[in-house]
């Protein structure tokens, strides 16, 4: 006797199981989906962050510094360093008014501003110089230039002296506190001045201590043999953009071996200090490197 031909009966587990299968088999589509969604969603939102938050952002850096050299009259000097502006790209009074209060709120009795105040002209920093004319130190405000300064030197240095700095083009300047003397020494650009230390000592003492603003922090192996007791720099930017396990994807010329943070160089261990900056260039953005301001305190004793 032939056996009947063999149903699906609904409900049966043969229909269960074909069912698992679509089930299945849609599910997989909805994952593949969904991941490309994720990363989708992930760039647009990674775009977003460095573009549209984190250079609008500021970090505050507070550092204590021992130098047995500085003499215990300057023994707890606070002084704020900042960098690398880049006005009129992407940056303009607004920047400047958020700078200028996280400053005065840091009460320092010396500030430095180690290059790049411009992107490209001068001009662009005529709207954006009026906030730091808010600003009052006990040992004033000491700038230097960055590559990015030299497209018409004349009115930028005339515009930044309007604002209350003084601009330190391989000349140092000394500061007083009873008998103790030190010096603020500033250098020409590396990569478009003629930077000079033998000339901007000359007639300072040996021993004097002598802090060095200097735009470029790889200078930092010929500064550390002309007695200079600590370098401030910026123009690395940090790298602008760092990846995890990676750190910066790429640095200009002048920033490749100090790149951000403190550094001790050659035999005499000079302390280097390369501050992040504060805006951007060439690309509007900035990916896990904030904009920075440093507030260094110098102590003569541990």
């Amino acid at each position: 006797m032939r056996n009947p031909t063999s149903k699906v009966v609904p409900g049966s587990g043969r229909e269960r199981t074909k069912g698992a299968a679509r089930q299945k088999k849609m599910t997989r589509r909805q994952f593949l989906k969904s991941g490309a969604a994720i990363i989708l969603g992930s760039g647009v939102a990674g775009g977003a962050y460095a573009s549209l938050w984190e250079p609008h952002q500021l970090d505050i850096t507070r550092l204590t510094l021992t130098i047995p050299s500085l003499p215990s009259a300057f023994d707890g000097l606070k002084l704020v360093q900042f960098s690398d502006l880049h006005l009129g790209f992407q940056a303009g009074a607004k920047d400047v008014k958020r700078v200028v209060q996280a400053i005065q709120g840091e009460k320092p009795d010396l500030i430095c501003f180690t290059g790049d105040m411009v992107d490209r002209d001068a001009e662009e920093m005529r709207a954006a110089i009026e906030p730091f004319a808010e600003l009052t130190v006990p040992f004033g405000m000491y700038s230097i230039l960055g590559n990015h300064d030299y497209k018409d030197v004349k009115m930028l240095v005339s515009l930044e002296e309007e604002a209350g700095f003084q601009v330190l083009r391989n000349s140092a300047i000394k500061l007083r506190r009873g008998s103790a003397v030190i010096a603020v020494v500033g250098l020409e650009d590396g990569l478009r001045g003629l930077p000079d230390p033998a000339a901007a000592i000359q007639g300072l003492p040996q021993g004097m201590f002598k802090l060095l603003l200097m735009h470029e922090p790889d200078y930092a192996d010929t500064a550390s043999a002309h007695s200079f007791q600590l370098q401030l720099s910026g123009h690395s930017h940090g790298g602008q953009v760092r990846l995890p396990w990676v750190g910066e994807v790429l640095t200009p010329p002048g920033a490749r071996r100090y790149v951000k943070g403190l550094y001790h160089i050659g035999s005499h261990r000079m302390p280097l200090y390369v501050n992040r900056g504060i805006g951007t260039t060439q690309l509007p953005i900035r990916f896990l490197c904030k904009p920075e301001l440093t507030v260094l305190t110098l102590r003569s004793k541990p």
